[in-house]
């Protein structure tokens, strides 16, 4: 089996002295083929099983003419929207057009239509009639129950109907694309064929019955019941079929895909990538996503960590699965004799770095408990915190000759390395894998806000980082913590958010990124920001929807902007916390004649009146001119 780039184009196709193609992978990303990439794997995938296999990506959306160009495949059409879900890659969580597309050549924009799936496959049936087609990827999973969609602020049908595809293919997709594309070959699909959903004329007599589509677009309850049942039900062992109407139609969620074993993920991961995007795409400045995995290793799926905001769960499920030492140490290895590479590998993770095998050992045998969470509100007794495994990984992977330092950036789990008895990687950690600056997502620190995200309390991350800062002054690094934070998170008020505010200025923290929470498909937060209502409970919970309130919140996380004084000063007036603008120590800003004062001082027009320490136009003495605990330069926020 070559290394070469399948077919993008008929000439392609010839020069393999092929007359038709047996599957057509259509993509909303650039063809990259690397396994981070969802279309390299199904298609590499098909290739190992004997099948002849062409990509056709980012196609010309106004005619279906691309899609003819490879003449009819044989046995069907596979279609992916792309890593993540077209209205997501197109829009802000304030739905404003983003001006860049990374999964495209040049990172530029517009290569793809909104809802990809659903165009891509209106066209497929304009060129081919009833030819089957099976979606998949993220667009596909996520959307495959009736769900809200943020972008239209209404409920949608699942997108099995408005795409009229034959099969959605949920999950990561290895084990159903091979039943699936067998029983093509002998010319009909299975209904039953696990990690599938289908159409059916009539309800299963197995499977648990949702509310309708018809009730969930009505009712807010039904629809906060139907998020929680779906949640519930994804575990390949204890869970069950799921059936939901939608007009006279049912649509039929079979079991999911058992996890892939360690073997069969190793061999998912040698299959032959070229680990580069398509040569055509040079010209037009490469695709800017690969930059960002392609000295990456992923070591592992799943994630039983469970943030309602996530949708890993929908997706990739609870049950950790992770890749041999001999499979990892591999391709490092290979990524040695790149000429690209500078002996940094950059991550070595997956959803989260140090889970590398279930949560406790019955998750194999008896599933995923249906009413704990692992970790939350706090771990279970029977999780199994040990991260020697991990541990032991890196420590080879750095011995690799060639290989200069090993980073970890993808998300670590806190409350899982503090409920480790070993502080053994905790100080390895710290001692090797941190580029300065390591990445957690605490999100909130208010314990209100964080129960409704399924995440660990304020408390526990202040041990973790006074535990983190310890160690490395210990190892006399200067190294610091960057803070993924969210604003307007289901639950989260004003004064959730005032709190956060005084919490980042007593930490002297200065985030230079949030993000405002983004209700996306196939979340429990986002059935929260729909309904109001807390699905795991049907009690009420508060939601900042008005663009001006989630606009201040927002804000809040970063006080010290000058762009964000008017917002600030409006919400904590709104919030009655009118104590906290002024000059003393705990005020986050001042009044605007004293501001003024300031802003004159700094340009050198007028001095300011009165004392103003760490304001002024020099630095502050608590800062010295020094990365702070957030990374950023100083405390004054002024370039």
């Amino acid at each position: 089996m070559s290394y070469d780039f399948l077919p993008i184009s008929k000439e392609d196709m010839e020069k393999r002295g092929w007359d038709s193609l047996d599957f057509l992978i259509v993509t909303g990303d650039a063809y990259v083929d690397h396994p981070s990439f969802g279309h390299a794997i199904i298609s590499r995938v098909l290739e190992s099983a004997g099948y002849r296999v062409g990509i056709l990506a980012q196609p010309y959306f106004e005619d279906e003419r691309d899609f003819l160009k490879f003449g009819r495949p044989k046995y069907g059409v596979m279609v992916s929207g792309g890593v993540i879900d077209s209205m997501v890659n197109h829009y802000t969580a304030g739905k404003k057009k983003r001006s860049d597309d990374c999964y495209s050549p040049g990172g530029v924009s517009g290569l793809r239509p909104d809802r990809c799936v659903i165009v891509y496959c209106n066209l497929i049936r304009k060129a081919f009639g009833d030819i089957p087609i099976v979606i998949g990827g993220v667009e596909a999973s996520l959307r495959r129950f009736a769900h809200y969609d943020y972008w239209s602020d209404k409920v949608r049908r699942s997108i099995i109907f408005d795409s009229r595809a034959d099969v959605i293919s949920y999950g990561m997709g290895e084990k159903q694309t091979l039943e699936l594309a067998a029983c093509l070959e002998k010319g009909f699909i299975r209904d039953n064929i696990p990690g599938t959903c289908v159409v059916s004329d009539k309800p299963r007599k197995d499977a648990i019955m949702l509310p309708s589509f018809e009730e969930v677009s009505s009712d807010k309850r039904a629809y906060a019941e139907a998020a929680m049942t779906e949640y519930e039900e994804q575990d390949p062992i204890r869970g069950h079929v799921l059936c939901q109407k939608h007009g006279n139609k049912y649509l039929i969620q079979n079991l999911p895909a058992m996890p892939l074993s360690r073997r069969e993920l190793d061999k998912t991961y040698s299959l032959p990538f070229t680990r580069e995007y398509h040569p055509s795409y040079r010209a037009l400045g490469g695709i800017p996503a690969l930059e960002e995995v392609k000295f990456s290793i992923a070591s592992s799926r799943g994630c039983f960590g469970s943030c309602s905001f996530c949708a890993l769960t929908m997706h990739q499920g609870r049950i950790v699965q992770s890749r041999s030492e001999a499979s990892i140490l591999t391709e490092a290895k290979k990524m040695t004799f790149d000429p690209e590479f500078k002996g940094y590998i950059h991550d070595v993770g997956g959803p989260t770095a140090n889970f590398r095998y279930p949560a406790c050992e019955k998750q194999l045998k008896e599933g995923t408990c249906k009413n704990r969470e692992c970790l939350f509100p706090s771990p279970c007794k029977n999780v199994n915190a040990d991260e020697s495994e991990y541990l032991n990984l890196l420590r080879k992977l750095r011995a690799i000759p060639g290989i200069k330092k090993v980073f970890v950036r993808s998300g670590i789990r806190y409350d899982y390395m503090l409920h480790d008895k070993s502080d053994e990687f905790f100080h390895e950690l710290c001692a090797h894998h941190v580029s300065g600056q390591l990445k957690v997502a605490p999100e909130h620190i208010s314990d209100n806000v964080l129960k409704y995200m399924g995440k660990p309390g304020r408390k526990v991350f202040d041990r973790f980082a006074e535990k983190y800062y310890d160690i490395c002054k210990k190892l006399g690094k200067e190294q610091y913590l960057v803070c993924y934070l969210m604003s307007s998170h289901p639950g989260s008020t004003l004064k959730d958010a005032i709190d956060l505010a005084c919490y980042l200025k007593s930490k002297n923290m200065r985030p230079q990124q949030v993000q405002d929470f983004y209700p996306t498909p196939g979340t429990l937060s986002t059935a929260m920001f729909y309904t109001g209502l807390d699905p795991r409970t049907m009690k009420e919970v508060y939601v900042a929807k008005t663009y001006e309130e989630k606009a201040m919140q927002r804000a809040l996380l970063q006080y010290t902007r000058p762009e964000n004084y008017e917002l600030v000063r409006k919400a904590l007036i709104k919030a009655g916390r009118e104590d906290l603008i002024g000059t003393a120590p705990e005020c986050l800003i001042r009044n605007k004649t004293e501001r003024r004062f300031i802003k004159n001082d700094v340009t050198g027009r007028k001095k300011s009146i009165g004392k103003d320490k760490g304001r002024s136009g020099k630095r502050s003495s608590s800062s010295g001119g020094k990365r702070n605990k957030t990374g950023a330069r100083g405390n004054t926020g002024r370039k």
